[in-house]
């Protein structure tokens, strides 16, 4: 497949035409090189040596997985062998089904100040917890785009992270697990890179398969944030939007081939419509289809709440006028007696702390579906 000739990708005729003339005629001429070296070999600029490497390792890519087909039973097996990142907020975890999912790409927005790099780097720590622990016991990788990563911060959530552990230590296994799992470890297993622009992230992404091959027990990959890089500097959207699918394209493979969570950060903008304005994710609609799923956190007066949506698990089964909820989290069951119609539904389940439910009606007098969750943040 490397074989394929470059004028067969969907790349502009004046790339093409330089590409041709500096000698690379295939995708294999070009799979070892970087942005910077193509754009000095070929003569053309970064940004143009970016679209050229993603536009043929992307196609490269869903090739070979096209030629790995799986059954539909033998990728639940394989999701439920990954596991989750617990994020220690309970309403959160069981919202999510365990926690933050591996092998998927999941995206946190939110306004400035309502937590999001509080979120990644409390994860970051989590995702070292021992597997004696109910952990994954494997490594992050955090890219700062914003430079606001504090590793202060970083610091106090390991060492809660390792007092936590501690009082749950039962048998000798979990307590030799624990002199391994120590501020200075967790540290040192956390591994920070510092991209100032989109040009620098793209180039990071693009090493990034190399890196996980080399440590392999990587098991969180945090971008923060995915927008702060793209909001700027941007004259041609519609470059911009090429660019980003193309990066969402090779996070996703990267989550399903190196078996890692990837987390991307985004902030809010004002969208006008019909005279009115509200907060939306930025970087476009497209852009909304990116992750796997995607957490929005806000503020209601002084509570904090987190909306999930797609919604992984939940569901209502029965017929009216019982029904039960199913949570996808163990041990979660709740049966709605004496309820006639979706409204005793959503009252009911209002009831519970900290959870607001979301619902579409479905026919034939089935209950409603489950869509989406808004749990409130410790």
């Amino acid at each position: 497949k490397m074989q394929r000739d470059i004028s067969s990708y969907a790349i502009a005729p004046s790339v093409k035409v330089k590409l041709l003339n500096a000698g690379f005629l295939s995708a294999a001429d070009l799979c070892d090189l970087r942005p910077l070296q193509l754009s000095k070999e070929a003569c053309i600029s970064q940004e143009e040596a970016v679209e050229v490497l993603q536009a043929v390792r992307c196609e490269s890519g869903q090739e070979r997985a096209a030629a790995g087909r799986l059954t539909a039973l033998e990728l639940l097996g394989r999701e439920q062998e990954l596991g989750t990142i617990v994020t220690f907020c309970s309403a959160l975890d069981m919202a999510l089904g365990g926690g933050m999912p591996v092998g998927k790409t999941t995206e946190v927005c939110g306004a400035p100040g309502v937590g999001k790099t509080q979120l990644c780097i409390q994860l970051s720590v989590d995702a070292q917890i021992p597997v004696c622990f109910g952990g994954l016991g494997g490594k992050s990788l955090y890219i700062d785009t914003e430079g606001s990563f504090l590793v202060q911060r970083a610091v106090d959530l390991a060492q809660a992270a390792v007092d936590h552990c501690g009082l749950l230590a039962e048998d000798s296994e979990q307590q030799e697990a624990l002199k391994g799992f120590t501020v200075e470890t967790i540290l040192s297993n956390l591994f920070l890179v510092r991209c100032h622009d989109y040009v620098e992230l793209l180039a990071e992404t693009y090493l990034l398969p190399d890196f996980l091959a080399q440590h392999p027990g990587v098991r969180l990959v945090v971008i923060d944030s995915i927008a702060f890089s793209f909001r700027h500097d941007f004259e041609d959207l519609s470059q911009r939007t090429r660019l980003l699918n193309g990066l969402a394209q090779r996070l996703i493979q990267m989550a399903t081939n190196h078996n890692v969570a990837v987390i991307l950060t985004n902030q809010m903008t004002t969208k006008v419509w019909s005279g009115q304005s509200k907060l939306v994710p930025a970087l476009g609609e497209s852009w909304g289809h990116a992750a796997t799923q995607r957490l929005i956190l806000h503020w209601e007066g002084t509570h904090r709440y987190c909306t999930s949506t797609p919604l992984h698990g939940w569901s209502l089964e029965g017929s009216l006028p019982a029904t039960t909820i199913i949570c996808p989290c163990q041990g979660f069951c709740l049966a709605l007696d004496n309820v006639t119609s979706k409204i005793d539904i959503y009252q009911t389940f209002e009831k519970l702390p900290d959870f607001h439910m979301h619902w579409v009606r479905n026919s034939l007098g089935r209950p409603p579906t489950v869509i989406k969750i808004t749990c409130r943040l410790l």
